[in-house]
């Protein structure tokens, strides 16, 4: 007989259970759940401010570091060229008086030629590849007359000194290619970290913003704390020298004589009378340029980088000072940071890529970075473990 039984609706199953129309629905929404669920470690991806904040302050020195590398090359890049122009000029000289005396040679190879003369002749010697090999094989110079010698001894020495300097200038324009192609490359370096940092800054919200210019504003207050803190010890340092150099006035000269035996560094590191007028003058010079826009691997005079304004506020007193950061730091004497006198390079990072003059009390004049100006700052501005060494320029 046939089954009254109902079949059985075609619905899904799970776990052997039935799920009707709601009950499907509901799985989806788990399911879009559990995706959003595993959706969310994607948002936590993102970086903290204080990680954002690194990060450009990294590209920011990354770009400081080429663009001293830019600064070096640029400047044997100009020299080369100056070289290159020099010795070009040379050659060409040189290869106006080789020509001169190949036509004087000339006109004894045409006499030679008129009075029917054999040869070896100063003909077949101007004709050959090597005209020193075919003078030596062949003793032409035993035949010919005082003023044919003189005019070959001329041609060789003017031959073999021009060559070697179209050679010399060969090399050259090979080292300035190569300087160029650095260059090139420095220059690259820079715009594309900046465009990195820009790029880091620009997905910043407005109160990422705000939170970020306060991280900043407690940064320089404690840079500024340690300023004053480095004055005062400063302070302290320097009354304790008066008070002694006024005990050895009056203990007498020997009492002066031993005193000075055994004195403290700093004492020994305090610089002259001239170094301080100089100083004076390239201090006056970069408190003149203070809110000048900072551009990277500019010397002057509506602009400057860290290096081209210390360069030029030591150029105002009369001091030449290198352009690079590598190579100030090494024009003059290293003095401990606690004898730091107005007028000291102060040289930042591992890498030696920052430089600032001082001005005491723990305050310097730098040109700190792309969007900044020129401007009185703490030496602290990184923290202190940032500061490489302090430099009294010769």
């Amino acid at each position: 007989m046939a089954s009254h039984r109902k079949s059985r609706p075609t619905g899904s199953r799970v776990a052997g259970i039935r799920t009707p129309a709601f009950a499907t629905a509901a799985l989806t929404s788990v399911a879009l759940l559990s995706q959003s669920a595993n959706a969310a470690p994607e948002a936590d991806d993102k970086p903290s401010l204080e990680e954002v904040e690194k990060k450009v302050d990294d590209l920011y020195r990354q770009a400081g570091s080429a663009t001293e590398k830019y600064n070096g090359a640029k400047e044997k890049t100009a020299k080369q060229r100056k070289r290159v122009d020099t010795l070009l000029d040379d050659v060409a000289q040189r290869t106006e008086k080789l020509n001169e005396a190949r036509e004087e040679l000339g006109t004894f190879a045409a006499a030679q030629y008129r009075t029917g003369a054999s040869a070896p002749d100063t003909a077949t010697f101007l004709l050959a590849d090597t005209p020193q090999d075919y003078f030596d094989q062949t003793q032409l110079m035993d035949r010919m007359t005082g003023r044919q010698k003189v005019a070959v001894d001329d041609y060789i020495t003017q031959q073999s000194e021009t060559m070697e300097k179209r050679q010399e200038a060969a090399e050259s324009l090979e080292t300035l290619t190569e300087s160029q192609g650095d260059l090139k490359t420095a220059k690259a370096t820079v715009q594309r970290k900046l465009a990195d940092a820009r790029e880091l800054l620009s997905k910043l919200t407005a109160e990422e913003k705000v939170r970020l210019a306060a991280i900043e504003k407690e940064k320089q207050q404690e840079a500024a704390r340690k300023a004053a803190e480095l004055a005062r010890q400063q302070a302290e340092q320097q009354k304790e020298q008066e008070q002694e150099a006024a005990q050895q006035q009056d203990s007498g000269s020997s009492s002066a004589g031993s005193s000075s035996s055994t004195g403290s560094s700093s004492s020994s590191t305090a610089p002259d009378s001239s170094y301080a007028t100089k100083a004076d003058k390239a201090l006056a010079f970069a408190r003149a340029q203070i809110g000048k826009p900072y551009v990277w691997g500019a010397t002057g005079p509506g602009s400057y980088d860290c290096s081209g304004l210390t360069q030029a506020a030591w150029k105002a007193a009369g001091v030449t000072l290198p352009r690079t950061t590598y190579d100030q730091v090494n024009a003059g004497t290293t003095v401990p940071l606690a004898d730091a006198q107005p007028g000291d390079l102060v040289f930042f990072y591992d890498d030696v890529t920052h430089v600032g003059i001082y001005i005491g009390n723990g305050m310097m004049i730098h040109a700190p970075k792309p969007g900044t100006y020129v401007r009185e700052e703490s030496i602290y501005y990184d923290g202190e473990s940032s500061i490489h060494s302090v430099v009294r320029p010769a």
